[in-house]
């Protein structure tokens, strides 16, 4: 899947399917066959990191 290259699209459409379809960034990752990392990298260098317990980026 092509996810959005703008960070903070990236970010809205990430927070988005985390609230709405998935349990976690790895399952999110897992199907739609994205690189974990690369979400992780782009949205750290504007500021937002993963929260686990919080499943999304904030």
């Amino acid at each position: 899947m092509k996810l959005p290259e703008e960070p903070m699209m990236l970010y809205s459409f990430i927070n988005m399917q985390l609230r709405d379809f998935y349990p976690s960034l790895d399952a999110l990752c897992e199907d739609l066959g994205v690189d974990k990392e690369s979400i992780v990298k782009k949205l750290k260098s504007v500021g937002f990191e993963y929260s686990p317990a919080r499943n999304r980026f904030w």
